[in-house]
């Protein structure tokens, strides 16, 4: 592969200032539980009100929402919840019996509590409500809370109006490391949760892989800078591929963007096209600095290089404007979410076309997809060995057990054969491996 235009800096940054804060943070509100959360908000939000949005003022954010955006709303909820659905019925509870007397069964129950972070900052995240909010009431997740940080007086009415209509059933006017604790340890709600979601900044994302780590509860991904790619050939339109990919840079000044190709003509047109579109961005210094700094351009000798190139980023979201997108679709493997044809466009999927936009970055594609209703799910299995049955497995389970050492569980299972078939006489030394 040639680089046509390559990146200056890598998102692989060192995370360890953000941990160390993160984790003297966390040390504070676990010890000062609400209060310490009340003094960080005090500091970061300048907030001094309730916590909890209340039933009166959530009808006032939600009537001062336009009828137009309700609406928009309501669709993008309807999608992404419809979907979640068809996810949710895709995973069936069963029972088999694989060996006469012995009943096996798989059980889905969903988690009791899920704590769902909606980000601040430049933009109001009202379809990320969506994606984490309706996705646990999917499901089945019984209890919902939601946090997002105020914005002035209140939270944005739209993210207001999407949690409201996703079905959260606690709002949380809080952001950064003290909503995750808070959301994690069970503060103001005396809910604590099971799984935390949702994207954020470095803190953020600090905050729920320590708290994950620690055994508090699970977490989604890992969220990193929004990533996006593009796979295009002779057939792809440069304009089409420039405008989404400038699209994209504008989350931030570190969202990389990248073009896989087997077109030079392609590859060096969208090259031409990048600066000016950039600079016709209401705010033009954030895609401009992305893709200057990030942006890549990446020439492949044929699709099954650029559909290993693409695989080695394993981008959050992956485009395909190319010939033969059944190809794709079944030859590419490492990818958040996938958009075929030039019709697809990663904002349709990010506000409102009904996949998740929570999605794995830092080549967690590997060997993670993004959120969706099995995250919110715990897969228990259960079984039931008659006592016949006990006569075909517990001789192998005792001499497996011997085989390991473990001559407790052996013996639990020996005990199980003198109980079970007393007239018959037993001589569990046979089955002591030599090595034992």
């Amino acid at each position: 592969m040639e680089f046509l235009k390559k990146a200056t800096k890598s998102t692989e940054q060192n995370s360890q200032e953000a941990r160390d804060v993160v984790l003297k943070v966390l040390a504070d509100i676990k010890e000062g539980r609400e209060e310490a959360v009340r003094e960080l908000a005090r500091k970061f939000d300048k907030w001094e009100g309730d916590f909890v949005l209340s039933e009166e003022k959530k009808k006032k954010l939600i009537d001062s929402v336009p009828e137009r955006v309700k609406q928009d709303l309501q669709f993008a909820h309807k999608q992404v919840s419809t979907f979640a659905r068809a996810q949710r019925e895709s995973l069936k509870e069963f029972e088999t019996e694989v060996t006469p007397g012995i009943r096996l069964g798989q059980k889905i129950i969903p988690m009791d509590v899920a704590g769902c972070y909606v980000p601040g900052g430049r933009f109001a995240h009202a379809c990320s409500a969506i994606m984490s909010v309706a996705t646990a009431k999917a499901a089945g997740v019984p209890f919902v809370i939601a946090a997002t940080p105020p914005r002035g007086d209140s939270i944005d009415p739209a993210v207001c109006y999407a949690m409201e209509i996703s079905g959260a059933d606690i709002i949380l006017e809080m952001g950064g490391i003290q909503a995750i604790a808070t959301m994690a340890y069970g503060l103001f709600t005396g809910k604590p949760a099971n799984i935390l979601v949702g994207p954020g900044n470095a803190f953020v994302a600090e905050a729920k892989a320590v708290l994950n780590g620690t055994g508090h509860c699970g977490i989604d991904v890992f969220a990193g800078p929004t990533e996006s790619g593009i796979i295009a050939d002779e057939t792809a339109d440069p304009m089409t591929v420039a405008i989404d990919l400038v699209s994209q840079a504008e989350h931030g000044y570190n969202s990389p963007v990248w073009l896989f190709t087997t077109s030079r003509e392609l590859g060096e047109k969208v090259a031409e096209l990048m600066p000016k579109l950039c600079q016709d961005m209401p705010n033009p210094d954030v895609p401009a600095t992305a893709w200057a700094d990030y942006g890549e351009i990446i020439l492949c000798e044929d699709r099954e290089e650029a559909a290993r190139v693409s695989d080695l980023y394993a981008p959050e979201h992956i485009q395909v404007m190319a010939k033969d997108l059944d190809w794709w679709t079944h030859r590419l493997r490492c990818y958040g979410s996938m958009f075929l044809g030039e019709g697809s466009t990663v904002p349709q999927g990010d506000k409102c076309s009904g996949t998740n936009h929570i999605l794995p970055t830092k080549k967690a594609g590997y060997f993670s997809g993004g959120l969706n209703v099995h995250k919110f799910l715990k897969i228990c299995t259960y079984q039931e060995i008659s006592k016949e049955a006990n006569d075909i497995i517990s001789p192998v389970a005792s001499r497996l057990s011997r085989v390991e050492g473990m001559e407790g569980h052996a013996r639990a299972c020996d005990w199980r054969l003198t109980k079970f078939f007393p007239e018959r006489e037993w001589d569990f030394h046979v089955y002591r491996h030599p090595k034992y």
